[in-house]
């Protein structure tokens, strides 16, 4: 047990700290051989991991990539000038639609892409508009924190929904009807929250006039209407596959593939640099740190996690899914959320309570934005503004996320 223990503790460290560069994957492939060689996890185990988490990680493959298109051909940065420029100058309004952008962008193109694609572009323009540093902060702290509350609609908006919906076998339409409701309280209490917590930094007035028209953002035009039409298609074929119980990666990786071979074509994209600068690392995360986290497993310790929701089912379904939800929720805070969801999904495979299973998603969706290393897309998120020029220290995240995180989370949890 106190091998597992800290193989597991060692292979995070080095996955949050990245010393000298280690890539993210290095690091959970490191931890996952030393587990084979200690006898921590068999090899088929390995082979029962990969079966796990290959569908997730080629399908969140596909979709970054898709994001990475449209973004080459000014999709994003199009969205967000008609956002600037539809507030009318309105402070109010345009700190409102841009956490609606954000929860757009994060619905269809999963929390990573909202985070890393969205933020540079906001960040560009909120400089072009002259606003002073603590507005750019506060649009910056909605925007990250929205791409992750906004992140529950469909099963490939979050690595974190596709793990569990494979994992329990939740079809793409039964997951989108189930989790409906739960997102668009969760995006509405998240506009309350942040606009009660940071409404001090955002400006009644701001000069849209400084801004380029959105259309000259557009790099294709045709393949930019093409892309609307292609996306609806795509959502359509979701949930054509779901009736016949085809993986969600056959058609988040396979329209990725189609949209590059198109835009190539039509000589809007490099396919050698979209591809090299695809997140690959993803993928061997993902099965790397799913075999360490099956040591735990093996070692009995999800087992005490198992008692400990079993006995909230006892206490009646209102207490069983806030206390999941607060479990993930806390857990994803303290150790990042991929792991927890993987040890929260394992300890709940028994209790077969569908309700508690959408709680832990939305825990390790919403928790890990109470600390800055809950999740990796706030890390790179951060790394990115550090570059960019924007600091934002450990305590002033932390401030921000303890304080809204907990009342937004309650409240989505009670939608479920």
């Amino acid at each position: 047990m106190i091998t597992s223990v800290l193989i597991f503790i060692i292979t995070l460290t080095l996955v949050i700290t990245q010393p000298k560069g280690l890539q993210i994957g290095t690091s959970a492939i490191i931890g996952a051989c030393v587990a084979l060689i200690f006898g921590v996890v068999s090899f088929n185990d390995v082979l029962d991991v990969t079966n796990i988490v290959w569908d997730a990680t080629l399908a969140f493959i596909g979709i970054i990539i898709l994001s990475m298109i449209l973004d080459e051909i000014g999709f994003f940065e199009w969205a967000a000038l008609k956002m600037a420029k539809f507030s009318n100058g309105n402070g109010i309004l345009m700190f409102i639609y841009s956490i609606l952008l954000g929860a757009f962008v994060s619905a269809l193109f999963a929390n990573d892409g909202a985070a890393l694609i969205l933020t540079p572009i906001l960040l560009a323009k909120m400089r072009i508009l002259q606003l002073n540093l603590k507005t750019i902060v506060a649009f910056l702290l909605a925007g990250g924190f929205i791409s992750d509350s906004a992140s529950l609609p469909f099963v490939f908006s979050n690595l974190t929904n596709i793990v569990t919906a494979n994992y329990f076998d939740i079809g793409f339409a039964n997951y989108f009807f189930d989790m409906l409701i739960p997102f668009v309280v969760s995006v509405i209490a998240s506009i309350i929250f942040l606009w009660f917590i940071l409404k001090k930094d955002i400006p009644k007035k701001v000069d849209v006039t400084l801004l380029k028209e959105p259309k000259s953002a557009i790099k294709n035009i045709k393949l930019f209407y093409f892309s609307w039409v292609f996306l609806a298609l795509l959502l359509s074929a979701y949930f054509l596959g779901d009736a016949y119980n085809l993986p969600i990666s056959i058609f988040a990786l396979g329209g990725a593939v189609l949209f590059l071979i198109i835009a190539t074509i039509s000589k809007s994209v490099e396919p050698k640099k979209i591809i090299k600068d695809a997140p690959w690392q993803v993928v061997w995360f993902s099965i790397g740190f799913y075999i360490v986290v099956y040591g735990l497993k093996n070692a009995g310790l999800t087992d005490y996690l198992t008692v400990i929701l079993r006995n909230l089912t006892l206490e009646g379904d209102t207490i069983a899914v806030i206390g999941t939800g607060f479990i993930a929720a806390f857990l994803s805070a303290i150790m990042n959320n991929m792991p927890t969801i993987m040890i929260m999904d394992i300890a709940l495979r028994d209790i077969g309570n569908q309700a508690m299973i959408y709680a832990n998603i939305v825990g390790c969706n919403l928790g890990p934005k109470m600390t800055p290393f809950g999740s990796l897309a706030t890390l790179l998120w951060l790394h990115v503004l550090a570059k960019k020029g924007v600091k934002i220290s450990f305590a002033q995240y932390s401030k921000f996320g303890l304080i809204i995180t907990p009342p937004v989370l309650f409240i989505v949890l009670l939608a479920i």
